[in-house]
């Protein structure tokens, strides 16, 4: 077996912990958003159709039922793994992924062709097609309501290349916010989350007052009743519904990623997780999908126009009720349009646009969240050298992930230059971004299992029923995903075609990524230079060869000085600013394999830190060749040599 590497926890050493339970639950409710979604999907959902053709619209709430037990399932699993790993940082799932493997194994490393790293691997893989596509369809929305807005005041409409660039400006702006830090962040969320709960209460209530007074003359409901609403149409339709309702919901566990960043978050954390869920998704989207169904009639009406032809005079087609809401790029909108001409007298333009702006604000801190979420697991896989090592590198300033703020904000772009062009492209990618969700939720409740088999403090309910129905749900949801879109109508074909080339390519793209790094880090070999005090020798060479890292070393009597300039501060007394104090030191050389570098720089900087001036510095090179001179091998050969036999102790 390859000779592993320990795993340690992501240590964002620039982030100070600020939030607490407020922050951490704020930031995770503006990422599942019920005052945003409930305008830019209920077109979504009013559209969806069985393979059939025919419109599962009358499942809408049921599939919200579904897709509300399926995040509770996951949302339990995700408290679980956030109580027994607070240190997990910033790359919170991928790190459950391996620690549980590991856990499981008494084991304290794992190889670069080890379960465990497959495990985190692939875990990281959904966590990314997830949350980095996401941000995208959240572009892509806030451009289309930029558009609806736009027509409404002035009657025309923007290009597909002026939507693009719309959703261009918007990805820069949120990204800049995101860029400044957390606390900006949780600010903004705390806001938002309030416009939008009072902004879907009273439209609710609105929406109920309407149907009960009726002050249109309504005769045709899309609803019968209340039970009409809430219950299960077609096994299809509820399936189908679903599929596009986890879009709305997710955003519970995104909070696991702010643990770096929260106060006791072994105890914060899981209480966030399940308060979101339970606030955002049980109350607050029942309630308003409950109210919005209610009053929808055939007074909600659309046109469209067909131009003229040489054999057929133009014509105007009006569609009514749920057929209307499935054809406006808006119709929560339309309803509120409704509501103000008929129950305030003619205020039906100002009503929707006051809510338009609401649902503009709730995007942002949707789009906010999710971005912040994104970042910081990629910036953790980076840490963990899994991903680039630009990727990783935190502002100095306002200890952000900002580089890979920047390449998010330019894929998001390109995704929501897809999105904007047709419904079709944005269920395309909304579909690409929850196929993602249901592969994570699903291997989060996998790892559940793993991590509490064995433990003292396993419960058969906890870590057995729930995350057993959790991985069951999720991945009924990720092949319903895969066979109704395939068999379905034209549209829902390219919508499939769409995801499907989104997370191949992805997939594809990450495998080859996973295959040349895997060959890189076991056959690449670097050298560490290591400047110590003397005394710390034997303690060094001990815990390096504890841990089997290494088969050699070079040692070396040297003199210098470091940033104080051999000043050690004794006695009270400073050296003259422009003297130097050249102090005796050793510089080790050891050669070892690259997926061993973090796991030595850590043993040796936990054998020789006393926080005190003078503890030493780490220096690593790439080695481009190698040869032991007795036998002639090369690479790693010339470094652990081919008998040598890695101990299984730590693997």
């Amino acid at each position: 077996m390859a000779q592993s590497q320990k795993v340690e926890p992501v240590l964002q050493t620039a982030v100070k912990p600020q939030m607490g339970l407020l922050g951490a639950t704020m930031n995770a409710m503006a990422l599942i958003a019920p005052g945003a979604f409930l305008w830019i999907t209920y077109q979504l959902q009013a559209a969806a159709t069985a393979p059939s053709g025919a419109s599962v619209a009358s499942d809408t709430w049921a599939g919200i039922i579904v897709a509300l037990g399926v995040c509770f399932l996951t949302a339990l699993s995700y408290a679980e793994l956030a109580r027994i790993y607070p240190e997990a940082g910033f790359a919170s799932c991928v790190y459950f992924a391996e620690k549980a493997f590991l856990d499981s194994q008494g084991a304290t490393r794992t190889g670069p062709a080890s379960l465990a790293r497959i495990a985190k691997l692939a875990t990281g893989w959904a966590a990314h097609l997830f949350y980095w596509v996401y941000p995208g369809v959240m572009v892509a929305m806030m451009a289309t309501l930029i558009g609806f807005i736009y027509t409404s005041f002035t009657g025309k409409t923007f290009s597909n290349e002026e939507l693009t660039v719309i959703g261009i400006v918007f990805a820069l702006v949120t990204g800049y916010i995101g860029y400044r830090g957390v606390s900006g962040s949780t600010l903004t969320s705390i806001w938002i989350n309030v416009i939008q709960l009072v902004t879907l209460v009273i439209f609710s209530g609105l929406a109920i007052y309407y149907r009960m007074s009726n002050p249109q003359g309504a005769t045709q409901w899309a609803f019968s009743g209340a039970w009409d609403i809430v219950k299960f149409h077609s096994i299809q339709g509820v399936l189908v519904q679903s599929t596009i309702a986890i879009l709305i919901l997710v955003g519970f566990e995104s909070c696991t990623a702010l643990a770096a960043e929260t106060k006791d978050p072994a105890r914060t954390i899981p209480k966030a997780i399940i308060l979101s869920l339970v606030i955002q998704g049980l109350f607050a989207y029942l309630f308003e999908y409950f109210a919005t169904g209610l009053m929808v009639s055939e007074k909600l009406t659309f046109s469209t126009a067909v131009a003229a032809t040489a054999t057929a005079p133009a014509t105007t087609t009006v569609v009514t009720g749920m057929a209307a809401a499935a054809a406006s790029s808006a119709p929560i909108g339309d309803l509120a349009r409704l509501i103000g001409d008929n129950v305030f007298h003619g205020l039906g333009f100002g009503l929707m646009i006051s809510m338009a702006v609401t649902v503009a604000i709730a995007v942002i801190g949707t789009t906010l969240s999710c971005m912040n979420t994104a970042i910081r697991v990629t910036c953790g896989m980076a840490e963990d050298r899994e991903l680039p090592d630009v990727l990783g590198f935190l502002h100095t300033e306002h200890s952000t992930p900002h580089m890979a703020m920047w390449v998010l904000v330019a894929v998001s772009s390109i995704i929501a230059g897809i999105g904007v062009r047709s419904v079709v492209g944005l269920t395309g990618i909304t579909l690409a971004s929850n196929l993602g969700t249901f592969v994570l939720y699903g291997l989060t409740c996998v790892w559940t299992i793993i991590a509490f088999k064995g433990r003292k403090d396993f419960n058969i309910l906890k870590h057995g029923v729930i995350p057993v129905a959790g991985l069951i749900t999720n991945a009924i949801m990720a092949a319903a995903i895969v066979y109704l879109y395939i068999i379905g109508n034209a549209d829902s074909v390219n919508e499939a075609h769409i995801c499907f080339w989104i997370a191949g390519g992805w997939a594809a793209v990450s495998l080859l990524y996973v295959g040349l790094t895997t060959v890189s880090k076991s056959y690449r070999v670097r050298m560490l230079t290591c400047v110590i005090r003397p005394e710390q020798l034997d303690d060094v060479t001990a815990a390096l060869r504890r841990e089997d890292l290494m088969m050699g070393m070079t040692i070396m009597d040297v003199r210098g000085y470091g940033r104080q300039k051999g000043d050690k501060g004794t006695n009270g007394a400073r050296m003259p600013e422009d003297s130097v104090r050249f102090l005796p030191k050793l510089k080790l050389e050891i050669l070892v394999r690259d997926w061993d570098v973090e796991h030595v720089m850590d043993t040796i900087a936990d054998t020789l830190r006393t926080g005190n001036i003078g503890d030493g510095k780490i220096v690593v090179f790439d080695a481009s060749s190698t040869m032991r001179i007795r036998t002639g091998e090369k690479g790693i050969r010339a470094v652990y040599g081919a008998e040598h036999k890695p101990s299984e102790a730590h693997v």
